[in-house]
């Protein structure tokens, strides 16, 4: 079949890349795509929210699957254009619809769906412009620190933990009075500060079955030792040492079933994949946030790790039919870490020609931030690439991904080197 995979960073080549990989795979395509997605299929110049340049460019491609990678289509509603034309309906969609899509997209709506379905999460209450005193008295019978989330989508950025009281009231009134966060801080949530270790974990559901892919701890922070700004991720590891049978069980049973069946009760249609953001509290789950697509770059370890059909896995998702199929996980390690521009998360230069690339022969690289120019690979973004090393246990997967990371240079490029340590010196148990 004909597969179309919106979006053009590290999360969307590697799904490409295994896409690729199926005999269910005609051809592959990527919008917008970047070099990396360029080597293995064809980059089709589209924005991934000019649905009607994606509807043609479906009609006219005969797409048969179209994966949706980031969040912003499938909160715009992408599902739900393709639904209400009667000439794309064919057209096979892994991805929620706009409802579905609130689950990332509105911050109040997923703890709305959390609390009436006993899933558990910290407690929190939400405030907007209009109620902005009740939740300064309400911060003053909080516990610091204390997390403000924006209800909307602000890039990764729309979280602060407020360490005092001051803090925490002069970041409530930056976010509903100054629009720190633009629109998405109409509504802001005063959330629990939950104390414990953070894990992803990955559900593809057909909307009444689902399966659960590998575990994955990412590394948000742009300094070694988890210091300094938050970024949209330096590094992954799968699988996660602490994620053990018995606490996947508790995190099945309390946490994904009744999500799923929270959703079906709901009316809530939801063919595609829900990223949940857990924190482990004395080896008890509680769910941080919802993401209505696969994160990044967790993803880049997950997706590795599946052995069986990746586009049976989809097509089946996308038709109803997930109960039929077994999803088989690879018995190895995959340790990430990601290359990134000089000034990295704040303001950096493009356009760095990249050296190495062509030398790095038995380890994957995933492209996040590239373009191709003149024949050169040049850097276009703030994570640039991720270099993938693959063990039979974490040490060796990291050690070959360092020796790849090694070979490939531009200017300015900056890695952290403690990608896995914490778990390497049990501190995580």
């Amino acid at each position: 079949m004909n597969i179309l995979v919106l979006g053009s960073g590290g999360r969307e080549h590697t799904l490409a890349w295994k896409i690729s990989q199926s005999f269910n795979c005609t051809q592959v395509f990527v919008a917008p795509g970047n070099a990396g997605t360029d080597l293995i299929g064809i980059n089709v110049d589209l924005g991934v929210n000019d649905f009607e340049g994606i509807s043609k460019f479906c009609l006219d491609n005969e797409i048969d699957l179209m994966v949706v990678g980031p969040e912003d289509p499938l909160v715009n509603g992408i599902r739900d254009f393709f639904e209400a034309d009667d000439s794309l309906k064919h057209v096979k969609i892994v991805g929620p619809g706009k409802e579905g899509a609130k689950l990332e997209g509105s911050k109040d709506f997923s703890k709305d769906i959390m609390q009436r379905h006993n899933i558990p999460t910290a407690a929190s209450k939400t405030f907007d412009e209009g109620s902005l005193q009740e939740g300064l008295a309400y911060l003053e019978t909080c516990t610091m620190p204390i997390v403000l989330k924006a209800d909307g989508l602000a890039a990764g950025k729309g979280v602060v933990i407020a360490q005092t009281l001051e803090e925490a009231k002069t970041t409530l009134n930056a976010m509903l009075v100054e629009k720190q966060f633009g629109d998405a801080s109409d509504k802001v949530l005063i959330e629990e500060f939950l104390e414990g270790i953070e894990l992803s974990v990955f559900v593809l559901s057909d909307g009444t079955n689902y399966v659960v892919l590998p575990e994955a701890k990412d590394y948000k922070r742009i300094g070694e030792g988890d210091t300094g700004l938050n970024t949209g991720g330096m590094g992954a590891v799968s699988p996660v040492k602490f994620a053990d049978a018995n606490f996947m069980k508790k995190v099945e049973e309390q946490v994904i079933k009744p999500t799923i069946d929270g959703l079906k009760i709901d009316d809530i249609d939801y063919k595609g994949f829900i990223f949940i953001g857990l924190m482990n509290v004395d080896g008890e789950p509680f769910v941080i946030e919802y993401n209505v697509r696969m994160g990044d770059p967790e993803t880049q370890a997950v997706i590795p790790r599946i052995q069986s059909d990746i586009v049976d896995m989809l097509d089946a998702a996308a038709t109803g039919q997930l109960d039929d199929y077994s999803l088989e996980i690879g018995d190895f390690h995959v340790a990430g870490v990601v290359l990134v521009s000089g000034g990295y998360p704040g303001s950096y230069e493009k356009g760095k020609p990249i050296q190495g690339l062509a030398d790095i022969t038995t380890t994957l690289v995933v492209h996040a931030g590239t373009k191709q120019e003149d024949y050169e690979t040049l850097t276009n973004g703030g994570r640039v690439l991720t270099v993938l090393g693959r063990g039979e246990d974490l040490q060796t997967a990291l050690d070959k991904a360092y020796v790849a990371v090694n070979a490939i240079s531009w200017e300015g490029m900056y890695y952290r080197k403690d990608i896995g340590q914490d778990i390497l010196a049990s501190r995580i148990v």
